[in-house]
């Protein structure tokens, strides 16, 4: 969005957009504001986590997140803390008192937080990757090393989403990014009993689960204490509803790309979409996040016939 980019020119990057409040609130605001959407998603970053547990991290331009100095292995245990929440990202639970009082009640706000295991990713790999192999490797040779790290991010994650909880926000989701990566067996052991653990402790607010590419888990996840399960676009929604259950709601699933069609081509995949899903517990959303070049008034496209749709 034109305006989300003004913001951000205003500052010196990303980071230090997150990290003031009244700016992140800002542009929190902004798609409830000029595209109607039904709730606003603090602005933040999975990566928040991480450098409160003691990996400060910087976003470079067009090439994406920068770890300076990533785990190499169990003797790097030291320098990886449970995280303090309120000391070190007191900035974004600021963000979401101040974006409650300016909401005023219009839509509701939502919290977030990435798996353990996606965090886990940019901790040892240092930046992204397209296979991860770094991270991945630890699962094999450093299975110890692995499960410790991941328990503290866990922990960290827990105090987190509460800490958002009680600064307003109305429910929180859970990012598994590269989820799919991962062999069922590793993505069993090494991600989702992390999510489980999450799942569990957080009863005060609905928790939706997004596991990116993890089609091959879709029956255990219809089996977390969650009460949303996120789909991409991969994911045929039939086969999905059968394998997760008819009692969690699902969110999703319209590829991204679809919106770099012509106006009428948005209308017709997201009614085939909704239409897919039937009438009963779905959040309409997109299958992952909206690309960097994609025309707002694509996105408000879809919004608005999602708005206007009728199940007959």
């Amino acid at each position: 969005m034109k305006e989300y980019r003004e913001v951000r020119a205003s500052l010196s990057g990303f980071v230090e957009l997150v990290k003031t409040p009244e700016r992140a609130a800002e542009v929190t605001l902004q798609p409830v504001d000029l595209l109607g959407v039904d709730a606003a998603i603090i602005f933040s970053d999975i990566l928040t986590i991480p450098e409160a547990m003691g990996l400060p991290y910087e976003l470079v331009e067009k090439k994406g997140p920068l770890f300076p100095n990533p785990l190499q292995g169990p003797n790097d245990l030291d320098r990886v803390k449970v995280a303090d929440v309120e000391s070190d990202l007191g900035y974004v639970l600021e963000a979401i008192r101040i974006t409650k009082r300016e909401l005023d009640n219009r839509v509701p706000l939502i919290g977030f937080a990435g798996a353990p295991w996606t965090i886990f990713c940019y901790m040892v790999e240092g930046q992204g990757s397209k296979t991860f192999s770094k991270a991945r490797r630890m699962l094999y040779q450093e299975p110890g090393f692995a499960h410790t790290v991941l328990d503290r991010i866990t922990q960290s994650t827990i105090a987190y989403l509460k800490a958002q909880i009680k600064a307003g926000a109305n429910l929180v989701q859970v990012f598994d990014s590269w989820a799919g990566i991962l062999p069922p067996h590793h993505y069993s052991e090494f991600s989702i009993r992390y999510i489980r653990t999450i799942c569990e402790a957080i009863t005060e607010v609905p928790v939706t689960v997004f596991s990116k590419g993890a089609f091959f888990a879709r029956q255990e996840l219809g089996q977390l204490d969650c009460q949303t399960v996120g789909l991409d676009w991969n994911m045929n929604i039939a086969e999905s509803r059968q394998l997760i259950g008819p009692d969690k709601t699902l969110q999703g699933n319209l590829d991204p790309c679809a919106l770099y069609g012509s106006f009428d081509e948005v209308g017709k995949a997201t009614k085939d979409m909704l239409r897919a899903f039937g009438p009963t517990k779905h959040i309409a959303n997109l299958g992952h996040g909206v690309y960097p070049d994609t025309d707002p008034d694509k996105v408000r496209c879809f919004i608005d016939t999602v708005k206007e749709y009728q199940h007959t």
